[in-house]
C-alpha cells in the first residue's frame, strides 16, 4: 500500500498453505509457555504481597522490602503479559501502549535490583551489627528507602527514553512493530546503574555477611568443641546452608541479569527490536520468578502459607493468620 510516496509495510508473515499447520503448533506452544511462566511469575509475587500485608504483625522494615520487591516482580510479570503479544513479531495494542510496556518493564526491573540491594543492606546491617540494628533499621527508614528506590528509577527511566516518549513509534520501521531507541550515552548509563554498581555493592555485602556467618560459627564451634561432636556437625551443617544460601541469591542473580546487559552493552548503535531480543529479555525476566522462590519459597513457612491460601483455610479463624506471623518471623529469624 502507498499513499503519498509514504510506504506502509505489515509485519504480518506471509506463510506457505502447507506450512500453516506447523507455525501454528509452534506459536501456540511457545504462546503457552510464555503464558505460564507469566502466571506463574504473577502468581507467586501477588502470593507475596497478600502475606505481607495480611498482618500489621507484619509491618517489619525486611517484610516491607520483600513487599517492594514482590512488587516490582508483579509488575514485571505484567510486562510479561504485553510481551506476549510481540511472540508472532507483531504488536497490536499502538505505540502509546509501547512506550508504556517498555518504560514500566525498565522501572519495574531497576526497582526489583535497588530492592535487592536494600535487602542485602538490611541483611548485612542485622549480622554485622545486631545490637543496633532495631536503632539503625527502621521502619520510616526503610519506607523512604522503597519510595526514594522507585522515584529513582522511574526519574532515570523516563528521563533515558524521553525520546520515544515524546515520540512514540518514530522508529517502527511497519505496522505493528515496537521498537525501542536508546541513546548510547542513556545505554551505558543503564549499564553502569542498573547493573554494575548494584552487583558490586551485592557481592560485597554478601561476601561481607558470609564472613561474619564463618566467623561466627568458628566462635560457636569453639565453645561446643568440648561438648559433643554432633554439635559442632550441626554447626558445620548451619554454615554449609548459610554458605549455600548466599551462593544461589548471587550467582542466579547474575545468571540472570549479565545477558541482556552484555547484549545491550554490545549492540552498538542502540536501537533494537523487542521481539529480535526476546531470549534474554525472557531470562531477564525469568530472575522476578526465582526472587521469591529465592527468598521466600525455598523455607517450609512459606509452602505452608501457601497450602492455607489456597484451600481457603486463612479465611476461616485467626490461628492461621497467627501461624502466618510466626512464620513470618521465623524467617526474619533464620535470615
Amino acid at each position: 500500500e502507498q499513499n503519498n510516496n509514504v510506504s506502509i509495510r505489515r509485519c504480518l508473515r506471509e506463510v506457505h498453505i502447507d506450512m500453516f499447520c506447523c507455525f501454528m503448533t509452534y506459536y501456540v506452544v511457545r504462546l503457552v509457555l510464555f503464558s505460564a511462566l507469566m502466571i506463574i511469575v504473577v502468581s507467586y509475587n501477588d502470593i507475596s504481597v497478600f502475606l505481607s500485608n495480611s498482618s500489621r504483625k507484619l509491618h517489619t522494615p525486611t517484610n516491607f522490602l520483600l513487599l517492594s520487591l514482590a512488587v516490582s516482580d508483579f509488575s514485571v510479570g505484567f510486562v510479561w503479559v504485553l510481551l506476549i503479544l510481540l511472540i508472532d513479531g507483531c504488536w497490536f495494542l499502538g505505540a502509546g501502549w509501547c512506550v508504556f510496556n517498555t518504560v514500566l518493564g525498565y522501572v519495574a526491573t531497576s526497582a526489583s535490583i535497588g530492592t535487592v540491594v536494600l535487602i542485602s543492606v538490611d541483611r548485612f546491617v542485622a549480622v554485622y551489627d545486631p545490637m543496633h540494628y532495631q536503632t539503625k533499621v527502621t521502619k520510616n527508614r526503610a519506607n523512604i528507602c522503597i519510595v526514594l528506590c522507585w522515584a529513582g528509577s522511574t526519574l532515570f527511566h523516563c528521563l533515558r527514553l524521553i525520546y520515544i516518549i515524546e515520540n512514540p513509534g518514530q522508529f517502527d520501521s511497519c505496522a505493528g512493530e515496537c521498537v525501542t531507541y536508546v541513546h548510547p550515552v542513556g545505554r551505558i548509563m543503564n549499564i553502569v546503574l542498573s547493573f554494575i554498581i548494584p552487583i558490586s555493592i551485592i557481592v560485597v555485602l554478601y561476601v561481607r555477611v558470609f564472613m561474619v556467618a564463618v566467623s561466627q560459627a568458628q566462635a560457636m564451634r569453639s565453645h561446643v568443641t568440648a561438648v559433643t561432636l554432633q554439635s559442632s556437625q550441626k554447626v558445620y551443617r548451619s554454615e554449609l546452608k548459610a554458605a549455600r544460601a548466599l551462593g544461589v541469591v548471587v550467582v542466579v542473580f547474575l545468571l540472570c541479569v549479565t545477558p541482556l546487559y552484555i547484549d545491550s552493552l554490545t549492540t552498538g548503535l542502540g536501537v533494537g527490536s523487542l521481539s529480535s531480543y526476546i531470549f534474554v529479555i525472557g531470562l531477564f525476566f525469568f530472575n522476578s520468578l526465582l526472587n521469591p522462590v529465592i527468598y521466600v519459597f525455598l523455607y517450609p513457612w512459606f509452602r505452608k502459607c501457601v497450602k492455607y491460601v489456597f484451600s481457603l483455610q486463612i479465611l476461616k479463624s485467626g490461628k492461621v493468620r497467627d501461624n502466618i506471623t510466626l512464620y513470618l518471623c521465623c524467617f526474619q529469624c533464620y535470615f
